[in-house]
């Protein structure tokens, strides 16, 4: 039997850039990123969007420190920005967006225009992806089975862009790419590769790195990634995001050594579950995927909860994502 998953967690924060003036998304990430340097806590990277900057955290045993790296990762980027004439938001969309097209140079990313054209010319949405450490793919796969029903409700609790009478307006511009959303059951890690290999080879995916799914395998790191939070306002958004996901991978763990099987969720109602997490976020409606009828999205939110208490209370994180959970409910 493989070691059981990994205690490390990290986060990947996206940002917009915007003019102070304006208030518009602007095409200065290249600016931006020339007066950062990467630490040994985070790196920092271009994106899709020349709007855009993206920090990333190195892998962390504990949320404290995991926050402590977000903190500094944002301070650096607020600076930068703001000796640009700048303001960095954390948002999951722009208030206002660019007037142009908003794709970066670069190989790749062309690639990506002239496969998805004018769904990514306009598209800046900006996500909390949040890296869990595996031990090996083919428990990273059992994982990836095991937490599909809790999708919707991580992405009502971080619904963070308000737009269109939404509240997670980045979801719905994220819909418009082909497999979005909550991913299929996979019988192995063949399984998984084989699907990924077949949108590349049916032209809907640009590589064998680029899947749209919430939760996937990470291309370059041992870990199961999740990518359904919009961008948090302040940082304990994403610390709870991080604490919650770590907690699914590791309830997901015992699940599956004690010999349980996925939970049996029709993918049409995961689906209406992730609209309506989309929709209200978590102060109105949800969907039970078990029970297939709209229920309170608190109410989902407590299962989570329950769900996961051991996982949290092994690490001592019961109290805080209690609290922030209250902060934001």
């Amino acid at each position: 039997m493989p070691d059981a998953c990994a205690d490390t967690v990290g986060v990947e924060e996206e940002f917009l850039l915007v003019d102070t003036a304006s208030r518009r998304t602007v095409m200065r990430a290249d600016a931006v990123l020339a007066r950062v340097r990467d630490t040994e806590l985070t790196k920092f990277h271009a994106e899709l969007a020349g709007t855009q900057v993206e920090a990333a955290t190195g892998p962390c045993t504990s949320v404290a420190a995991l926050g402590d790296a977000l903190s500094h990762a944002r301070s650096m980027l607020t600076d930068a920005a703001r000796a640009e004439g700048l303001e960095l938001l954390s948002r999951g969309t722009p208030l206002k967006a660019s007037a142009q097209s908003v794709v970066s140079d670069g190989a790749r990313f062309h690639r990506v225009l002239d496969m998805y054209a004018g769904v990514v010319e306009d598209y800046e949405a900006s996500g909390c992806h949040v890296h869990v450490g595996v031990p090996d793919r083919e428990t990273a796969v059992a994982v990836l089975n095991h937490v599909r029903p809790w999708l919707p409700t991580l992405l009502a609790l971080a619904a963070n862009s308000p737009d269109h009478g939404y509240a997670s307006w980045r979801i719905v511009q994220q819909s418009r790419f082909p497999g979005s959303g909550v991913p299929p059951l996979f019988a192995d890690a063949r399984d998984y590769d084989a699907h990924v290999a077949r949108m590349v080879t049916c032209g809907t995916l640009v590589d064998t790195a680029q899947t749209f799914w919430f939760v996937r395998l990470a291309s370059r790191l041992p870990t199961v990634e999740f990518r359904m939070a919009d961008a948090a306002t302040e940082v304990e958004g994403s610390v709870l995001q991080a604490a919650l996901s770590r907690a699914l991978v590791h309830t997901a763990d015992q699940d599956i050594r004690a010999g349980k099987e996925p939970p049996a969720i029709r993918d049409d109602v995961l689906a209406a579950a992730v609209w309506t997490a989309s929709r209200y976020g978590v102060d109105g409606a949800g969907v039970d995927p078990w029970q297939e009828c709209r229920v309170p999205a608190t109410a989902l939110l407590d299962r989570l909860l329950e769900h996961v208490t051991p996982a949290l209370e092994e690490r001592d994180e019961l109290k805080l994502v209690h609290g922030l959970v209250s902060a934001r409910v």
